[in-house]
């Protein structure tokens, strides 16, 4: 074998050895990522209130919050579910704290992907029912379990409306939220509202993205770790 064939060869080898490190190096960042705020849990102060906007936003907040944000969720994202889980918690502890409220603009791009091609939507309107009641901790823990542990998966994964009144009424929703989910009586509303997230989401940031957080005109990068205590010191 030539000497260089032999460079080349070990050329080759140190390059594969190289991009076997930076995968590993990305796998366990994306592994190791910290809970914030573990073990508060979701929004306990019943002063928190929830208020369906007459644009299909969901305000999640104390009517004197020092600031606001939106969060755009397809109910089906992935990433939604992850942002949840990283930050919910910590989310949870600056509304009731007073630092912090929230507009979720709930947007339904995901449909194709679940098994009724309608799942999105009627994620949207059980979660419109749930504000609509206008309970804070009651809609928090709604949101979070839709988001985390009962999320479907894409390409296949679903739930019924008994099932997301199921989960409702495990989150402290009345009967006539139940009703509301179960009969899909919202399931118009929350089409046009969804649509209408789309349109807002584009306009900020160029694009139908989830999760994308704003504040005011800004894009938030949610991956820097410390986003939410910069909002709400």
């Amino acid at each position: 074998m030539s000497s260089r064939t032999t460079y080349a060869l070990g050329g080759v080898a140190l390059v594969v050895i190289a991009l076997i490190v930076v995968l590993v190096v990305r796998w366990n960042s994306d592994h190791t990522l910290k809970v914030q705020g573990d073990g508060y849990g979701q929004v306990k102060d019943p002063a928190v209130s929830a208020l369906l906007d007459s644009d299909g936003a969901i305000v999640l907040g104390k009517p004197n919050a020092a600031k606001t944000i939106d969060i755009y969720e397809d109910p089906m994202c992935p990433n939604c579910g992850a942002l949840e889980r990283l930050y919910g918690q910590q989310i949870a502890r600056k509304i009731d704290e007073g630092k912090l409220a929230v507009r979720y603009r709930l947007v339904n791009f995901l449909d194709p992907k679940s098994a009724g091609k309608d799942y999105s939507t009627r994620a949207v309107a059980a979660n419109e029912c749930v504000a609509d009641a206008g309970n804070g901790p009651v809609y928090a823990k709604f949101h979070a379990e839709l988001l985390t542990s009962r999320q479907p998966s894409e390409n296949g994964g679903d739930l019924s409306n008994e099932q997301l009144a199921a989960i409702a009424k495990d989150a402290g929703a009345p009967a006539d939220v139940q009703q509301c989910i179960t009969k899909g009586q919202r399931i118009d509303s929350a089409r046009n509202h969804a649509q209408a997230a789309m349109t807002a989401v584009k306009g900020a940031v160029g694009q139908v993205r989830t999760p994308t957080v704003v504040d005011g005109a800004t894009e938030v990068d949610v991956n820097d770790s410390g986003w939410v205590d910069k909002l709400a010191p």
